[in-house]
């Protein structure tokens, strides 16, 4: 007879998004297929088990763990340890606990899965029509998550007691809902109610102690409440009249309504206060997608991702855009079909016709599918389109309270769609556009916030918090070769939007226990960010604004340089007190030299030449033509009837004559300019609306384009790109028209494309260096991005740009920890 295999007991510390994702019930299964003892717990950090048994079941436990991992799950690492063997022979989950010093990865919330979907409109199932359904594998994490570890009574479903039969789901292991957090049903969980503005004002929120006391009470005995359908009905009937409803989300508040109802979207903008700026809108399905845009395979993958973004596409009610995708052209079309069809005797609609104010001027709009219960409900009552924008007025952060959205929506909204559950964390819709099969993020927050960006070269540097920059804020905390950005928080000048940037970075050091030791900060000595690092007493790094830009695209892709970094976007402040937004920089871990870039040309009128772009139209119309300008600035007005009186001031004239106004070699002003010269936009209602005009008008023009010569030329040492053969282009040409608009946007766009990769070959042939990265807001405009990584691709140069952070200002504090950490090693 054989004596008995010895028996070992392993310990495994893993690493990654363990955490709300079915990762313990996971873990428990594949135990007792292999015939194991032992337990698994969430912990500070992650997740720990140990397993006990015979050398071959460890062995095959351990080989099979990271195979068949639950859908949302993700391991970065796993250490093992041996330890006596106690004698278990059952497998158990047993309590988390939290860990000294710990930092989890905390999962996103994610949409709805598709076996929740089926179970929302199955009539036999007991969550059939529940607004609040969820699993394992779908619903909110983030925005929920108090503390960690992840379970229940650190979330905001705390006070929801599970009723007997979700009880039973959560304690069984072969239940899709075994150990999900957001677990409920509508005998015991969050429930669905309307409010209109005539009711008064919810009560303020609940304190902490009031949380606790309601944690204790049982929620399966709570009053009724109104049938959740009868809700969504009444919800579905207004929205069809055309008023607009505030919707509390995952995240935040929504404004939606009708789409294609004029009257509606135009009463939403006047009283949102949002002129011009492009609105979301949320289609039934991909069908409906595909009638309102041209969309890529990348696009839809985009659109059904778990992250559920929103996806900018071109429109199909305008000309065909030259990154259009191919009608028809679709990506597991039935598979896609099927998980967005509804099913509740739906009818399949005629192709949506917009309301022109969704997006005026655009030739992309921004489309998403519905990523929650409350959505799929909505639509499955015959609703089209629905604008659905974030709930806050402009400039001011996204609502996200129930006392704050009825009080500070209550001119806005005909009525509210409330539930109980509390939201912790507010968070927005991310935006991305999909190019050449990758995604590039415009602004990156649910779905994808808090995931971590692995910067392994970093490990040995202390823990860092980057402040970012002042418009998009997002801050950063560096720690143990990761990088956690948070979500996009706004812009700063706003002192709502300031207090949610303190209140972030309070909630972000909590949940991460994270206590830095060094600081990184925008250059700009007028920044709110940068008076607040200042304010925090710790030691201080501060990087100039676009060498954070391309540093951020060297975090994201490992690389340590050196790179020739081309950093374009409207402002960021240089050393020498001027505006830079053209710039070729030679960077190479934390250290940075700046080679040249768009030759620099005054703005007259401050902050005033970021927003009427007749300013710095006139102001390169001043530098190229010199005395004789205002006899040209005079006559091409005249041919076009539009220039503003404040132009033709002896005011501008003698502050033009006299040096005045700070020097900027900037492209946003460029294109600020351009927009001017062709009569597509006089003036910047929202950030980059006049560069959105241009790219717009140049995608409709489906016929390739000579760009106009603009060689660099040296000038004491500096590569500078001169863009006056564009200027006097457009300045003396006829007035365009029609088409021509389009052309001459057309030649715009290549010709700027030819000067910047003309500059950066120059800085290729001084330095050697033959990667080249891309940073900055103006890579939003596709249409750059796309010239510029061709024309380098075919002079056999290595490219990097953004596919994990924005391009903008959203990924500063990345680039921001990147130098701090380097420098901080000695690395200037």
């Amino acid at each position: 007879m054989n004596p008995p295999e010895p028996r070992l007991r392993r310990r495994l510390d893993v690493r990654g998004q363990v955490q709300g994702v079915g990762f313990r019930p996971y873990v428990f299964r594949l135990a007792q297929q292999h015939g194991l003892g032992g337990w698994v717990a969430n912990d500070g950090r992650g997740a720990r088990i140990e397993v006990e048994g015979p050398a071959a079941g460890i062995a095959a436990f351990e080989a099979a763990l990271p195979v068949e991992l639950p859908p949302l799950a993700v391991l970065t690492a796993c250490t093992a340890a041996d330890l006596p063997p106690l004698g278990e022979r059952d497998f158990r989950i047993v309590a988390s606990a939290a860990a000294e010093g710990s930092r989890p990865t905390v999962t996103p919330d994610v949409a709805l899965c598709q076996d929740c979907r089926r179970e929302l409109f199955d009539a036999g199932d007991r969550r059939y029509g529940y607004p609040f359904i969820t699993c394992t594998n779908c619903g909110p994490r983030y925005s929920i998550i108090r503390d960690v570890p992840y379970d229940r009574p650190k979330t905001t479903m705390a006070p929801f007691v599970q009723c007997p039969p979700c009880q039973a789901e959560y304690d069984n292991p072969a239940s899709r809902r075994f150990h999900a957090q957001p677990n409920a049903c509508p005998a015991c969980g969050p429930a669905l109610r309307m409010v209109v503005p005539s009711t008064p004002p919810t009560e303020q929120p609940p304190s902490s102690a009031e949380r606790d006391r309601r944690a204790t009470s049982h929620r399966a005995c709570h009053p009724p409440h109104t049938p959740p359908l009868n809700v969504v009905r009444n919800a579905a009937d207004r929205l069809r009249r055309g008023e607009i409803i505030a919707m509390k989300g995952i995240g935040g508040y929504h404004l939606a309504c009708r789409a294609d109802s004029s009257a509606a979207v135009g009463r939403l903008r006047e009283r949102k206060l949002r002129d011009g700026k492009p609105l979301a809108i949320m289609v039934p399905d991909l069908d409906t997608a595909h009638r309102l845009a041209w969309l890529a395979p990348s696009d839809e993958v985009a659109l059904l991702s778990t992250a559920a973004p929103i996806v900018l596409v071109p429109r199909r009610d305008l000309a065909r855009s030259r990154f259009g995708g191919e009608p028809g052209n679709r990506v597991g079309r039935d598979a896609s079909d099927q998980a967005h069809r509804l099913d509740c005797n739906s009818v399949e609609p005629a192709a949506p016709a917009l309301a022109p104010l969704v997006a005026p001027g655009c030739h992309t709009l921004g489309l998403l599918l519905p990523y929650t219960p409350l959505h799929y409900l909505l639509f499955a009552e015959g609703l089209g389109p629905l604008v659905m924008t974030s709930a806050n007025l402009s400039g001011e952060p996204l609502c996200y309270r129930d006392h704050d959205a009825m009080n500070g929506l209550q001119d806005v909204a005909d009525a509210f769609l409330l539930h109980d559950r509390e939201i912790c964390r507010p968070i927005d819709d991310s935006v991305v556009y999909s190019w050449r099969e990758r995604i590039v993020p415009l602004r990156r927050a649910r779905g994808y916030v808090p995931q971590p960006i692995s910067v392994p070269t970093l490990a040995g540097a202390p823990p860092i918090l980057a402040l970012g920059g002042d418009l998009k804020s997002v801050v950063g905390l560096l720690q143990d070769g990761e990088a956690i950005l948070s979500e996009h928080l706004g812009d700063l000048e706003h002192p709502a939007a300031y207090r949610n940037f303190l209140a972030a970075i309070a909630r972000l050091r909590q949940l991460f226990d994270f206590h830095p030791r060094l600081l990184a900060c925008d250059l700009h000595p007028r920044y709110h960010s940068t008076r607040y690092a200042a304010e925090l007493g710790l030691p201080l790094v501060p990087v100039q604004h676009h060498h954070a830009h391309v540093a951020s695209v060297l975090a994201e892709h490992g690389e340590t340089g050196p790179v020739i970094g081309l950093a374009c976007d409207g402002t960021g402040y240089a050393r020498d007190g001027t505006i830079w937004g053209g710039e070729i920089l030679l960077c190479e871990r934390g250290a940075c030299i700046h080679l040249g870039g768009l030759e620099p040309f005054p703005l007259i009128g401050g902050d005033a030449a970021a927003i009427e772009t007749w300013r710095p139209a006139a102001a390169l119309v001043a530098r190229v033509y010199g005395n004789n300008w205002r006899t040209v600035w005079e006559r091409w007005a005249a041919d076009r009837h539009t220039i503003p009186e404040a132009a033709q001031s002896v005011l501008f004239a003698r502050q033009w004559e006299q040096g005045a106004g700070v020097r900027t070699s900037s492209l946003g002003r460029v294109f600020d300019a351009i927009a001017y010269l062709l009569g597509l936009c006089d003036r910047n209602r929202h950030e980059a609306e006049a560069a959105l005009a241009v790219e717009a008008a140049a995608a409709s023009w489906p016929e390739p384009v000579s760009p106009r010569p603009c060689p660099p030329r040296d000038t004491d040492g500096l590569i500078q790109i001169d863009v006056a053969p564009l200027v006097r282009a457009l300045v003396e040409q006829q007035a365009p028209q029609g088409l021509e608009v389009a052309r001459c946007a057309a030649e715009a766009q290549a010709t700027l494309a030819e000067a910047l990769v003309g500059g950066v070959l120059v800085a290729v042939a001084r330095t050697g260096v033959r990667t080249v990265a891309l940073s900055g807001g103006c890579f939003a405009n596709r249409l750059l991005l796309e010239g510029l990584v061709e024309r380098l691709e075919q002079r056999q140069l290595h490219v990097l740009f953004h596919e994990r952070t924005p391009p903008g200002d959203g990924g500063l504090a990345l680039g921001q920890l990147w130098v701090a950490a380097w420098q901080q090693r000695g690395d200037r």
